[in-house]
């Protein structure tokens, strides 16, 4: 688990690395799928979501970057303060985790796909061979 710290100056410090980072080194770690948690420096409180909802957010005002229709998050603010609330939230995240799995599977499946055309073989064939001229010369 990586921990970042928010300091009071809005700056973000990976102690794993000892350095400063900004935003998109946590994008990174998000698309990398690594373990994080944001504390802030003086509370040593939790702020991972507060920090996940301003990457959101930023996102959110690119239009062509944009996941969240008005229509959707109207949809979103309905369901706080009811009893469905943590209903919908345990379906909200086990259907995007069923779907990112999905997608890698599909992902898979064409990596395999391409590999199987005869210019994946054929490619497959140059790396050994590459491979075994090296190791040859070494």
């Amino acid at each position: 688990m990586i921990t970042i710290k928010k300091y009071p100056n809005r700056r973000l410090y990976d102690t794993s690395r000892s350095q400063y980072v900004n935003l998109d080194y946590i994008k990174t770690l998000i698309n990398e799928r690594q373990d994080f948690q944001v504390i802030d420096s003086k509370t040593e409180n939790d702020i991972s979501k507060s920090l996940l909802l301003q990457i959101i957010s930023e996102s959110e005002a690119n239009e062509n970057q944009s996941l969240l229709t008005n229509t959707l998050l109207k949809q979103l603010i309905r369901y706080y303060d009811t009893d469905m609330q943590s209903y919908l939230r345990q379906y909200l995240e086990q259907s995007l985790v069923t779907f990112i799995d999905q997608q890698d599977q599909v992902q898979g499946m064409m990596k395999n796909m391409m590999e199987s055309t005869p210019f994946g073989l054929f490619n497959k064939i140059v790396e050994q061979n590459m491979e075994t001229w090296k190791k040859s010369q070494k």
